[in-house]
Order: structure tokens, then C-alpha cells, then sequence
């Protein structure tokens, strides 16, 4: 490939092209001419010449922001020139991500016609992302300070005494109603609202600052510009120190609703344990000093004990307290003991007289304190909980319960759709039975056998009623086998499980993909991801997509994977047009327990499954997102050596058209998504003297009433079938036949079906029969009913 042509740079080639930063030339066109070495380097490209190549070839821009190129050139075409103009763009060889600042300007002649661009290119990543990073830093600082209670503050204190704060939160507001800059301009500004009496405490507190390392902690009044008068608690220590000084951090707490309350207590102290007491709770009184407490007589009757039965010491209730709530109950003590805590509360046992426990609330606060700020007398009440802690547990195991109960009536959905395809199948095997047994004669030596074969499908049928009920874990059991006759199977099973409005789409590949593997885990994966599918429709028409491919991955591709060996692979994806996932969602997608769906509406086991179960293979699942655009799950499979010598499966012959018969005698309409039950209704019917016209979906049956308009004594459908449900087809059929009868046949007969029957006019629903012979003779009496 040749070489663009370079423009001359005249006396300033050489600096052109040791430019530390990028620099380049471009027609007025935008045509790229010239690049210097930098800007090749920064561009991840090996020489000029392939980069200009790439560069004028692809339309891609580099921008990350869109429209940020045509506010570029909006600037250079108004201006002649740009300045520090700071972008995020993508690197054109390699795609990463880079902060880069550019200056580009106009080159003209001396008539002022435009001849071409000139521009700079500099890399500023590492600063741009440190000041992001320094900015975010900032900011959850403040955000983490701001929910603090009080004013956070951060100062440096010279050995002369001098302070200049270097962060200060703005908590500040709520205690001096000033703002965080005032104080951060003017440092002194705090010590003019100090409390004239306690002028001596505070400047002795200054003077140990100045004099070393010294933590600090007290309260202390300031008086506002209004003359309101505060209380605060400081607590501060030294973080580090130099020759200049020292580098404190602390805070300050409003205090002065606490020492209201401890004035009113000691004020009023006869009158709060008479309050209390009336109001239910019992009152204690702590000496820390002594280790004496006060416990009123309602303590001592909640606990079993009558007055003076029970020591006037804390240990006396300490000891009953249950050992595992000991380290906590120590723990929020010592919180409201520092400070950090406005009130002490704490939950917890307490072992009653008779042996048995309660659980108690204990709310309290220490009403006074030493000139150290240690604590001297705590009062407080202890309120019998024990009532709302059982019915609390009792709610946790409900809610275990309802878990338990969902995660079984999803198995029971499943076990539903074996139901429904098992009946089919031995409806017509039941019904094949009976139609050779009359074939055959009552007299034919295979009637014996015929016997047993019906007695045997009988009792299978039994066995879907235990289908519902139970489910059982299953050994992993691999083997070398086809995947598309499994996948074709289980899509047999998931359309008979498809809600209305949801269509079921599949592409598989006409070649057997061997793959070593467990039948039944392979078909829980594709069950559970178009359950997952058909779910995230939330009940509005969709399309669900199945389809399966050859694959072979790259290096690159395996080792983005999940680290796997590159080479050939089964790929298998489930596609919806649902609403789609966020970044969040998906990074959390596969964890055992995790859900978006609300409480009680899924356990968030089904992803977490499939997710060890593709791991068991050795494959690995890919999920593709985008909120608004739906999700595709890629899981890969990796082939079997034996693969290239299976045959392609079958092509699968279609179903064919609707049969009407001429026979005379009753016109009866069947509608039925199974092809097998489809011809031998069709069969017993008209061997019984009806006419019938089958149909294999509800939307071919309306397409023929539409365009026929033969008498029709009755239309019988199924009830669950892909496209319209028996439902909706008779919602249809009463538009185009007021006041035709209808019934409908379904394997789950249930309240819901019933009543939305009723809505449709239906009155006629019947459940599954047990043989052809029986479904004929429910014909005929619905008939013979009219």
C-alpha cells in the first residue's frame, strides 16, 4: 500500500516529528494528511502510514460523547482556531479509553482561502482521572459527613496556637448557622460564640493542643448572635504532626436537648417514675459510681419478682442476661458512655424468676457526667417485648414458609406441562388401543395383550397425578450424544407451558451437535432460561426465541468466557424482547438467592442453577443486555470429538391442513395443537357418524370460519395451546358466530379456567378423558344436552 502524500512542513518538520505530543495536519475536507510519530503512538498504530490508512478509511468517531466532533468543528470554522479542548475518546487501534486535550487552528493564503488544518493532540489521562479521582474522593466525603449528626471538622493548630481549618462539614449550619467557607476564611470565627463561663475551660484546652498530641473530649456552651444559648460535645484527637504543628480531626454535637432533658429529669424525677411507671414501663435508676441501680416494682413483677425480692445492684439483672446478648448490650452501653450515642437502647433476654426468658427493651441516657466527661448517673425504663419478638419470629417463618411454598408451586408449573404432553401422548396411545382393539374383533388373539398394554397407560396416567406432587435430584449421568433431539424435545414440553401472548421462535441447526452431557440437566438449562424469558415478559405479549448453532471460539473469545480451551462449541441461546437488564442486574445475575423480582415472587435460584450446571459441562453462559432491549443468554457447550460422524437430524415434516370430512350426521369442529390427538379424534368421530373438520391452532380455525360459513352443531378446542388459548379462540368465534356452542377441553381444570370460561359464554368445560371411547361419548352427551 502506498504511502499518502505529505504535505510540506517546511523549517518545522524536524519539530513536527519529535513533538512529545501528538500533532497532525488535515484537509479542509477533514481529510487526514500528515501524523507525527506521538500522535501515531497515541493512537496505538505501528507507523504513519497505516494509521492515515485506517484512519480516512473508517467512519467510527473517536469521541465517547456523541456530537462532541461537530461541536469541535463548530469552534474551528467560527473561531479559525481551538483551545484546550478536553474530551474522552477511544483509541482507533485497541479501542481504549483516553482523556485528550486539543488545539488545532486554521492555515490560510494570502488571499485568506483555506488551505488546511494543523492541530496538537496531548495525552492528559493520568491527570484527568486523578482529579476524578480526587473529585469523587471529595464528594463522598461530603456525603458521608453530611448524614454525621453535628459538625465534622478537620484543623491544623500551630505550637503558636494558630488554627486554619482544612475541611469543615456542613453540620456546622444546624449548631452555629454558619456556613462551612465562613469558617474555613476566617478561623477564629467559632471562638466568638464561645460561653463567657466556660472561656477558662476552652483556652486550657488550646493550651494542651499547642503543647503535643493530645485527644480531647467535653462539653462546653456557645451563645448565638440572637442570645440563644447551646450545648456541645467535643470530641477531638491528633492525626499527625510536624514541624509546623499538628493535624486534628473531631466533632462537635448539639447537645443541648439532652441537658434540657437531664435538667428536667433532676428537676422533675418523682414525677417521670410516676409517668412511667403508669405507662407501662419499668423505670431504673443507675448509680456508675457505686454499681448501686434502682429497679422499680413494675422491673421486679415483669421478671417474677416481688419488692425487695431483687438486689439494688446492676449485676442483679446483668447476671440474668442472656449470654449471647451480653457483648451487645456492653457495647451500646459504651457507645452512649462516649458519646457517640445520644440515648442508650438495647435489646435483649433477661432470665426470669421462674426460668424462663423475656425479651426487653432498654432505653436509658446519662443524666450527669464529671468534669472529665465520664459518666455518673444513668436512668432509663426496661419494656416488655417478648409478645412482638415471637410474633416477629413467627412472621420470619412465615415468610420462609411462603419461600418454600413458591419454589414448589414453580416445580408444580413445570410438573403441569409434563402433565399436559404426557396425557397427550397417552391419550393417543389409549386411543390408538382402542381403535385396534375394535379393528381387531373381540376375538383376535392380541386382544389379551392389547388388554395389558391399556392397563399399563392407565396406570401411567395415574402416575402424572404424582408428577404434580413430587420431584426428585438426579445423579449426573454424562454421555456423548446429539443435542438437537434434546433441545427439540424440551421445546415439545416448554410450548405447552408458554402463558398466552407469548410465541415461541426457534433456529436450530440441522447438524446433531454432540456434546458430552446429562440429558436431563441440559434440559432444565433450557428450561429455566425460557421460563426466565417468558417471566421477564411480565404477562404482555412477547416473542421468545430458541436457537442453536455450531461455534468455535478464539483464544480471545474462550479466555472472556470464563477462561475455557479455544476450540468448537454447541451454542445454545434463549432470546426475549423483554424490558431487558441494567449493568447492576447483570453482574449480580447468577448469584444463589439474588432477584429483581419483589418478595415472595421468586427464590433467585433458577439462574444460579443453570449457571453450575453449564460449569458441570465444562461450557460457560454469556448474558447480552440493554435496559429497553431485551436479553439473549448464549450458553456454550464444548462438541465431542465423535460429532462429524452422526448424520444431520431429520427435517421435521410439517403438520398438515385441516381435514373435513363428508360423512353425514352432526357437524362437529375440533381443535387440538397435537397432531396425533388431532387424527385420532378426527378418526373415532367420524367412525361414530359425526362430520368433523380438525384444525391443529385456533387461528386456523377462525381463518376457515371466516371463509366458510357451514352449519356447525358444536366446536370443541383445547385449552393450552402456543398462539391463541382455547379462550380467546372462543372470545373469536362469538364475534364471527354469535351464539355457537362451544367446549373446551384441558388437562387443568381449575377455578381460573372456569371463570374466564363463564366471561367467554362457555358453560361446556371438560377435562381430559381417560380414553378416545369416553371423549366421544362426552361429545355426543353434549349434543344429545342441547
Amino acid at each position: 500500500m502506498m504511502s499518502p502524500p505529505s504535505a510540506p512542513l517546511g523549517d518545522f518538520s524536524t519539530l513536527f516529528n519529535f513533538l512529545p505530543i501528538g500533532a497532525y495536519r488535515s484537509s479542509s475536507e477533514g481529510v487526514m494528511l500528515r501524523a507525527n510519530p506521538a500522535l501515531v503512538k497515541l493512537n496505538g498504530y505501528a507507523s504513519e502510514a497505516a494509521m492515515l490508512d485506517n484512519v480516512n478509511r473508517i467512519s467510527s468517531d473517536w469521541y465517547v460523547v456523541p456530537g462532541r466532533r461537530g461541536e469541535f468543528r463548530r469552534l474551528l470554522e467560527r473561531d479559525g482556531y481551538v483551545q484546550g479542548f478536553v474530551s474522552e475518546v477511544l483509541r482507533h487501534h485497541g479501542g481504549q479509553r483516553l482523556w485528550v486535550s486539543e488545539n488545532a487552528h486554521a492555515v490560510r493564503d494570502a488571499d485568506g482561502h483555506l488551505l488546511y488544518y494543523e492541530g496538537t493532540v496531548e495525552d492528559i489521562t493520568g491527570g484527568t482521572l486523578a482529579q476524578q479521582a480526587l473529585s469523587q474522593s471529595e464528594e463522598q466525603l461530603r456525603q458521608i459527613t453530611s448524614q454525621i449528626p453535628g459538625m465534622v471538622f478537620v484543623v491544623h493548630v500551630t505550637p503558636e496556637g494558630q488554627r486554619s481549618y482544612r475541611y469543615v462539614s456542613s453540620g456546622v449550619r444546624d449548631i452555629y448557622g454558619f456556613d462551612p467557607e465562613d469558617l474555613l476564611r476566617d478561623p477564629m470565627l467559632i471562638a466568638r460564640y464561645r460561653h463567657p463561663d466556660d472561656e477558662t475551660q476552652l483556652e486550657g484546652d488550646m493550651h494542651q493542643i499547642s503543647q503535643g498530641p493530645v485527644n480531647l473530649g467535653g462539653e462546653f456552651r456557645i451563645v448565638l448572635p440572637d442570645g440563644q444559648i447551646k450545648w456541645v460535645f467535643r470530641r477531638s484527637c491528633t492525626v499527625s504532626s510536624d514541624a509546623t504543628g499538628f493535624l486534628r480531626v473531631g466533632v462537635l454535637l448539639d447537645i443541648t436537648e439532652r441537658k434540657a432533658a437531664e435538667a428536667a429529669l433532676r428537676e422533675n424525677e418523682a414525677l417521670w417514675k410516676l409517668a412511667l411507671e403508669s405507662a407501662g414501663d419499668g423505670v431504673w435508676d443507675w448509680d456508675l459510681v457505686t454499681g448501686e441501680e434502682f429497679f422499680s416494682s413494675r422491673i421486679q413483677a415483669m421478671f417474677g419478682f416481688a419488692d425487695g425480692e431483687l438486689a439494688n445492684l446492676v449485676e442483679a439483672l446483668d447476671s440474668r442476661t442472656h449470654p449471647d446478648d451480653v457483648a451487645q448490650m456492653l457495647i451500646d452501653r459504651t457507645a452512649h458512655f462516649d458519646g457517640r450515642a445520644p440515648v442508650y437502647r438495647n435489646e435483649h433476654r433477661v432470665r426470669c424468676k421462674d426460668g424462663s426468658w423475656k425479651w426487653v427493651l432498654s432505653r436509658g441516657m446519662v443524666i450527669a457526667r464529671d468534669d472529665a466527661g465520664r459518666p455518673l448517673r444513668m436512668v432509663g425504663t426496661h419494656t416488655d417485648i417478648t409478645e412482638f419478638k415471637q410474633a416477629e419470629e413467627q412472621q420470619h417463618v412465615l415468610e420462609a414458609q411462603l419461600r418454600e411454598s413458591q419454589k414448589m408451586e414453580a416445580i408444580g408449573t413445570l410438573a403441569g406441562g409434563v402433565a399436559h404432553d404426557f396425557n397427550n401422548l397417552l391419550a393417543a396411545i389409549m386411543g390408538n388401543l382402542a381403535l385396534a382393539r375394535e379393528d381387531v374383533g373381540p376375538d383376535h388373539l392380541a386382544q389379551e395383550s392389547l388388554q395389558e398394554i391399556s392397563r399399563a397407560a392407565i396406570q401411567a396416567r395415574q402416575l402424572v397425578q404424582q408428577i404434580l406432587t413430587f420431584s426428585r435430584r438426579q445423579t449426573q449421568a454424562m454421555r456423548q450424544q446429539p443435542l438437537a433431539p434434546l433441545v427439540q424435545e424440551t421445546l415439545g414440553l416448554l410450548r405447552s407451558l408458554l402463558p398466552a401472548g407469548a410465541r415461541l421462535d426457534t433456529l436450530l441447526s440441522q447438524a446433531p451437535l454432540v456434546v458430552n452431557s446429562d440429558a436431563t440437566q441440559v434440559q432444565q438449562v433450557l428450561i429455566n432460561l425460557c421460563s426466565n424469558a417468558w417471566q421477564a415478559l411480565e404477562g404482555r405479549t412477547g416473542v421468545i426465541s430458541v436457537a442453536l448453532e455450531a461455534a468455535r471460539l478464539d483464544a480471545a473469545q474462550a479466555l472472556q468466557l470464563g477462561d475455557l480451551p479455544a476450540g468448537a462449541y454447541a451454542c445454545l441461546s434463549v432470546t426475549d424482547n423483554g424490558p431487558g437488564m441494567n449493568a447492576e442486574t447483570q453482574r449480580r445475575l447468577f448469584e444463589p438467592f439474588f432477584t429483581t423480582k419483589p418478595p415472595g415472587a421468586g427464590t433467585g435460584l433458577g439462574l444460579a442453577v443453570v449457571h453450575g450446571i453449564v460449569k458441570a459441562h465444562r461450557g460457560a453462559i454469556a448474558v447480552h443486555s440493554q435496559p429497553g432491549e431485551g436479553t439473549r443468554f448464549d450458553v456454550y457447550l464444548p462438541l465431542a470429538v465423535e460429532a462429524e460422524a452422526l448424520q444431520p437430524a431429520p427435517e421435521v415434516v410439517p403438520a398438515p391442513g385441516p381435514n373435513v370430512s363428508e360423512a353425514d350426521g352432526r357437524h362437529v369442529v375440533y381443535i387440538d395443537d397435537y397432531e396425533a390427538m388431532v387424527f385420532l379424534v378426527g378418526r373415532l368421530l367420524r367412525k361414530q357418524g359425526f362430520r368433523v373438520t380438525t384444525f391443529e391452532s385456533g387461528e386456523a380455525a377462525l381463518a376457515w370460519l371466516r371463509t366458510h360459513d357451514d352449519p356447525i352443531d358444536l366446536v370443541v378446542t383445547d385449552q393450552n395451546m402456543p398462539g391463541l388459548s382455547g379462550v380467546e379462540v372462543v372470545r373469536e368465534i362469538g364475534r364471527l358466530r354469535p351464539g355457537q356452542r362451544v367446549a373446551i377441553v384441558s388437562g387443568h381444570v381449575n377455578d381460573q379456567l372456569l371463570a374466564e370460561a363463564a366471561a367467554a359464554g362457555v358453560s361446556d368445560v371438560l377435562g381430559k378423558q381417560d380414553s378416545m371411547d369416553a371423549l366421544g361419548e362426552a361429545i355426543r352427551q353434549l349434543l344429545e344436552a342441547r
